[in-house]
């Protein structure tokens, strides 16, 4: 049993006001009847979140927080009292951020990228907005290409800045970007290259080849959802292009140029058709 993760802990006892789970050890937590499955029984599994209640007992719900331990996350605070700030957590309970960890002073109303993590001297959940602390402490170890979760944590004059699997930090160059992004925002995204000194560029697109495979199948997903028809082509406005497909023009080009080649669409004089396969003689 794992404090602030997903567990999957299996039935012991049902009572009046919900079910008891084994915690290991012993140790029996309380699943309130508010969350309990229907049917549920001794014996049965429970996929459950596990965390302190505001009494500092150990608690499951089957309902999920907005972030368990280890994740970072945008949230917005509840409440600010003498001992930090309490955050909109997705559950019964608001999740703390110490005024020890919070980079400047937290406002109610406003929200903030916070790491989530097990305090060491109390063992509850806290956050911390100081998410820096938590990043680049092991080697990056990515392949060129590899599909990666990504954070979106501020923009600067280069790019926008993000956390790349929860683990190190990235930069996605505004060059690359044809929308935009939002502070918190989580995207999928591709390792172009991990530089001498550690640094990481991403791409939001895969590179090269695969790059272009996968704007096609943007395109083509496009075009089923208009009825098989685009009027755009290799001469619009790349303004329109970034706008429809979030790609830069020669992108766009390159990708109809392929899907042309597959025999997957047609080029008109005003637009893209999709090519419906006909019966194989």
């Amino acid at each position: 049993m794992n404090i602030g993760a997903i567990n999957t802990l299996k039935v012991v006892k049902t009572v009046d006001f919900g079910v008891y789970l084994d915690g290991g050890d012993g140790l029996e937590i309380l699943l309130p009847t508010r969350y309990v499955p229907d049917p549920c029984n001794v014996g049965d599994d429970v996929e459950v979140f596990i965390y302190h209640d505001n009494e500092g007992r150990l608690i499951a719900t089957t309902v999920r927080p907005l972030a368990v331990v280890g994740e970072f996350q945008w949230m917005q605070v509840n409440e600010v009292t003498k001992i930090g700030a309490f955050l909109e957590w997705g559950i019964m309970k608001d999740l703390l951020v110490p005024f020890r960890e919070q980079k400047m002073p937290m406002n109610q109303g406003r929200s903030y990228i916070v790491y989530v993590y097990l305090d060491a001297v109390t063992n509850r959940i806290v956050a911390s907005a100081r998410i820096d602390k938590f990043l680049d402490n092991v080697p990056p170890k990515y392949e060129y290409n590899q599909e990666v979760n990504l954070m979106v944590t501020e923009e600067t004059e280069i790019g926008y800045k993000v956390i790349i699997n929860n683990l190190h930090t990235g930069l996605l160059y505004h060059n690359e970007v044809f929308r935009r992004l939002a502070k918190g925002e989580k995207l999928k995204g591709y390792i172009k290259e991990v530089r001498e000194d550690d640094k990481i560029d991403v791409s939001m697109f895969k590179l090269g080849y695969e790059k272009i495979d996968g704007i096609a199948l943007q395109i083509l997903n496009i075009l089923n959802r208009n009825g098989g028809y685009l009027p755009v082509h290799d001469k619009s406005d790349p303004n329109e292009i970034q706008a429809l497909f979030a790609c830069s023009k020669k992108s766009f080009k390159q990708a109809i140029g392929a899907l042309y080649r597959q025999g997957l669409i047609s080029l008109e004089a005003e637009g893209i058709r999709k090519v419906t396969p006909g019966p194989n003689p």
